[in-house]
């Protein structure tokens, strides 16, 4: 048995612990999977050369190489195989069934009002609750199932954060060609209520973020929400002070990048001919 250890410097996004996994989930050489996130590093337990499995990463484009190669010692390798999916500590699982509703009905939330107050930058902010709601809702609900079936269902969800992502973008281009007035009020009242939502998600989730990785990556998805959130609001500020759009379509821009490259990477990694 051997152990390599990866540095995956591009490992930035929250879903990416669960695009690693899945990309790696039911490879027979594979027996487990160590993540540091605040180093960017994966220990891979393993038996053979690293290059098969480094070669299921690749469409990730993580930038990720070998830092060494070396045996494992006989606890190690005695070490039952990682299942890939493990929910951890008792409590996890309700913690994250819950951060799937709050993203699930804030992202309901965000879109209607982000149409009605004309802002690219609150439909944008829903598009980010929706992927996050999928990524967990793919996470919990597909665990245990075959291996083609989770992939299937990770597949669905990125063709739907895909779409949704297109076409918050043509919306965004829309506008910025046939002008739009977004309500600046609506704006930052809307994404302070998302923004005390992802406090309270990260409220939950502080207690068990030195757990499992899971648990940690979810830690990841509610913080970069916030970020997120006081975009939109520093935006909705601009808007009202500089009485231009342009602040409301730069931020849905970003935001709306930040989920199609986040879906193209799901349906990369879920395709069929990477098992």
């Amino acid at each position: 048995m051997k152990k390599t250890l990866l540095s995956v410097p591009k490992m930035d996004c929250p879903s990416e612990e669960k695009l690693i996994r899945m990309a790696l989930n039911g490879y027979p050489s594979v027996k487990s999977l160590t993540f540091d996130l605040s180093k960017r590093e994966l220990q891979v337990l393993h038996e053979g050369d690293p290059e098969p499995f480094l070669k299921l990463m690749e469409p990730l484009k993580f930038g990720t190489k070998v830092i060494r190669t070396e045996a494992a010692s006989p606890s190690e390798s005695q070490v039952d195989a990682d299942d890939f999916e493990a929910t951890g500590a008792p409590g996890e699982d309700r913690v994250l069934k819950i951060l799937l509703g709050i993203n699930a009905v804030m992202f309901i939330f965000e879109i209607v009002l982000g149409v009605f107050a004309q802002s690219t930058g609150l439909i944008a902010d829903s598009m980010d609750m929706f992927a996050d709601a999928a990524v967990y809702g793919v996470s919990l609900f597909a665990v245990g199932m075959a291996l083609d079936k989770q992939r299937k269902a990770a597949r669905l969800s990125g063709y739907l954060q895909l779409l949704l992502a297109a076409l918050t973008l043509s919306e965004v281009v829309r506008r910025s060609v046939y002008g739009s007035e977004p309500l600046a009020p609506y704006m930052v009242a809307v994404s302070l209520v998302a923004l005390a939502a992802n406090v309270a998600c990260l409220a939950l989730i502080s207690k068990h973020r030195t757990g499992g990785v899971h648990m940690q990556a979810s830690f990841i998805f509610s913080a970069n929400d916030v970020i997120a959130n006081l975009g939109v609001i520093l935006a909705g500020v601009l808007v009202y002070f500089t009485r231009s759009s342009i602040p409301d379509l730069i931020i849905g821009g970003l935001i709306a990048i930040v989920v199609l490259r986040s879906a193209l990477k799901i349906l990369k990694i879920s395709r069929p001919s990477l098992t």
